[in-house]
């Protein structure tokens, strides 16, 4: 895809970009639909140039919150740049039609692959900790070199593309909140049910630990195949010595070999850090990003 074009067109010539995304989309097309969020629905354009784009378009919501989310990801997108982060080509608002133009990943969601038996045997091991180090990568990206940091709050794995190369690529920051120095950092509740730190249910503040909790339920999920559920509270109720390893893997991939078993062990005790009851108690993602770049088990 030839990016640089297709930047400069959204650019410098918007309405041409518009005409043609809302062709390419035959009017936002049932058809033409890839997925569905809370704010927005995801539709496959193929523009004339011959790149392919996805689009995402705005549900008709009460205008406020609707304008706030679409502010919000269109200000976090801007301002980071990241290869683990959905790239933002343009934007779009009118009368008729709110939208954001990105770089289409062909793989889809993982919420996706892990529902389709064939993709997620595809998933083997060593891609799935690529998985893991890529969102990892991003996230310590967001909280510790973006000043103001950014807090995703929207964890999942309906939130995180895979690229042809199973690249990790986190997206949806319509509920992203840049934090203030001043530690006035209150909101409303956001996020997916069952990837939500805990804290939640007693304060609305938002810190960077409410990512790495939703980190360490999607590390799980992945290695798992499947949102963890009941094996969080197994997991954290449980002494290290009484867990077994293959109760919290993917039962349709074969059984790791020991350096791959030691590799997901080492992983899965990071997870459980990212799960402590108490945020403070939590690791970092800067932390936890360069253990699983340099720590000995590192892929």
């Amino acid at each position: 895809m030839n990016k640089v074009n297709l930047f400069s067109i959204c650019t410098f010539d918007g309405k041409a970009l518009y005409k043609e995304i809302v062709m390419a989309t035959e009017e936002f097309s049932d058809i033409l639909c890839i997925g569905k969020g809370g704010y927005g629905s995801v539709y496959k354009a193929q523009l004339p140039s011959g790149d392919v784009v996805a689009v995402k378009r705005l549900h008709n919501m009460p205008e406020m919150a609707s304008h706030k989310n679409f502010l919000n990801e269109i200000r976090a997108l801007t301002e980071i740049k990241h290869r683990n982060i959905v790239k933002l080509f343009g934007f779009c608002s009118n009368s008729q039609h709110s939208f954001l133009v990105y770089e289409y990943l062909e793989r889809g969601s993982l919420a996706k692959i892990f529902s389709i038996e064939e993709e997620a045997k595809e998933l083997d091991w060593r891609k799935r900790l690529k998985i893991i180090k890529g969102i990892a990568h991003a996230l310590s990206y967001m909280h510790h070199d973006c000043s103001p940091a950014i807090v995703h709050r929207d964890i999942s794995s309906n939130n995180i593309l895979l690229d042809p190369e199973y690249e990790a690529h986190i997206s949806d920051f319509g509920t992203s909140k840049f934090l203030k120095n001043d530690s006035s950092n209150w909101s409303s509740l956001a996020g997916t049910y069952g990837y939500v730190a805990p804290e939640y249910a007693y304060t609305v503040k938002v810190t960077e630990k409410c990512d790495v909790y939703s980190f360490g339920v999607l590390t799980m999920e992945v290695m798992k195949g499947k949102h963890p559920g009941d094996l969080i509270a197994y997991l954290m109720s449980s002494s290290p010595e009484e867990i077994e390893l293959k109760d919290l893997l993917d039962q349709r991939l074969r059984y790791p070999n020991e350096e791959i078993e030691n590799i997901l062990a080492s992983v899965l005790k990071l997870a459980r850090a990212c799960l402590h009851v108490d945020p403070q108690s939590r690791p970092t993602m800067l932390f936890i990003s360069r253990l699983l770049s340099t720590g000995p088990s590192s892929v």
